[in-house]
């Protein structure tokens, strides 16, 4: 038995997220700058032996069943492609709320696949990694290597990684799980014609400020009908835009968890103060969406 190996799994953002359309199997085409949190998970595999899961932290008993836990799919489905493949225990320190839009299932099954990666001798690049993760679950190939990037197609079409600056956040979480497949079904908008949804001004360098600007000609096409599901989401956005030097306040993902992007780490540690004071049920962090 080795010695234990430990990965963290942060938490994915979406700073924008546009539906283009619709595939004939259901699945709908996307186009979203993602992010990620210094909030994380912690993944930690002790090789040898039966493969098996624990897990523990403040979202364990909100993460479901064992059996469907995205960590053992990813196991499997590396399995499937690498003969001989050595796994052993996990344990799993759920820090992210679960149906949040986090992705935090994602980021855990990237962990899984990065952690059984060293533990076998894998290369970081290895494209078994890449196809177990797309079989695993949508978002997993963004959190398999978890860096800035504009994610398209479902999921499985990723752009190079993002130099962007390191913006100061809040993310609040009402305590309501939404499910993603329920928000889709919801949404009844038209799907945006992808001429006018140019990324190129990303590949360049950018400063903050011109970041933030970049952001507020975009949106978050599952906001609406997010909403619509658990209208608490549209409470936690006024909430967020009334706090001061919010700089612009939006949904993550499907929702239901909100971001604010604040002037400073010092803003938003006031503002996070402040929120958790006027609202005790709801789940509040302030921290940063690293660039890198």
């Amino acid at each position: 038995m080795g010695a234990p190996l430990t990965e963290t799994a942060p938490a994915k953002i979406n700073l924008s997220l546009r539906v283009l359309g619709r595939r004939t199997d259901g699945y709908h085409l996307l186009e979203s700058l993602v992010v990620f949190a210094d909030l994380a998970d912690t993944l930690t595999l002790e090789p040898g032996g039966e493969t098996a899961l624990a897990t523990g932290g403040p979202f364990a008993e909100a993460s479901g069943p064992l059996d469907n836990n995205l960590v053992l799919k990813a196991v499997a489905a590396l399995r499937a492609r690498v003969p001989g493949l050595k796994a052993g225990r996990f344990v799993l320190t759920k820090n992210v709320p679960v149906a949040a839009g986090l992705g935090g299932g994602s980021a855990d099954a990237g962990a899984t696949l990065r952690l059984l990666a060293r533990a076998n001798g894998l290369s970081r690049d290895d494209s078994r990694l890449y196809e177990a993760a797309r079989s695993t679950g949508a978002d997993v190939p963004v959190c398999l290597d978890p860096q800035t990037r504009v994610m398209r197609g479902i999921g499985e079409v990723l752009s190079k990684p993002l130099a962007l600056p390191p913006l100061a956040a809040v993310l609040v979480n009402p305590g309501v799980a939404v499910a993603t497949k329920a928000v889709f079904a919801e949404w009844t908008g038209v799907a945006a014609p992808a001429a006018a949804l140019g990324l190129a001004p990303l590949d360049k360098p950018t400063s903050r400020e011109q970041l933030l600007e970049f952001l507020a000609t975009r949106s978050n096409d599952l906001e609406a009908p997010a909403i619509a599901l658990a209208p608490v989401i549209a409470e936690v956005l006024a909430a967020l835009r009334a706090v001061a030097d919010c700089r612009l306040a939006r949904m993550s993902g499907s929702g239901a968890t909100c971001f604010a992007l604040l002037g400073s780490a010092a803003s938003a540690q006031r503002a996070a103060e402040l929120l958790r004071r006027r609202h005790p049920r709801w789940w509040v962090r302030a921290g940063t969406l690293a660039g890198e």
